[in-house]
């Protein structure tokens, strides 16, 4: 897949050959941060600026195997982010599914299809785990994520609740 460059919003360009999906590593830990705050809402509840509790999370995170936090890397540059869960249960008589959270693409690669390509990964990565199926969040407000992953073959299913424990 390759797009031209262009203006501010234009898809840069992307070669797949050059594309590597890979197991996150503590030095990619400021990319992803930074990520994750490069949005509307991730701004409101990134501090790029105090690594620790990132670190510390990363630290649990690449510990636990049914954890799979991976950068998408061109070039040595991690580019695109994003965090599958791995949960086995007892419902659906007793399956495994997929949860897909904190995709992300840096600004300038936003439109190129990376964020297709690294959900491609979490599918095949899901399917390799036997997982009946996979899931994802995304906050209400990003309505163009919604569209996305609706054209990706994700379906609305469900009405979500949280409870801040801080």
């Amino acid at each position: 897949m390759t797009t031209t460059s262009g203006s501010a919003g234009t898809p840069a360009e992307t070669p797949a050959a050059d594309l590597t999906v890979r197991r996150a590593r503590a030095e990619d830990v400021p990319a992803i941060v930074a990520m994750l705050a490069d949005d509307a809402l991730g701004a409101t509840r990134e501090t790029p600026s105090d690594l620790a509790p990132y670190r510390a999370a990363f630290e649990r995170i690449d510990a636990d195997p049914h954890q799979h936090l991976v950068v998408a890397e061109i070039d040595g540059r991690a580019v695109g982010t994003l965090h599958l869960t791995i949960i086995p249960g007892l419902s659906r008589r007793g399956s495994t599914r997929s949860l897909i959270e904190a995709v992300r693409v840096h600004t300038d690669l936003r439109g190129s299809g990376l964020g297709t390509r690294l959900i491609e990964w979490a599918v095949a990565e899901s399917r390799r785990q036997e997982s009946v199926l996979v899931q994802l969040t995304s906050d209400a407000t990003r309505v163009e994520a919604h569209r996305f992953y609706e054209r990706l073959g994700f379906q609305a299913s469900h009405l979500g609740f949280k409870m801040p424990l801080t």
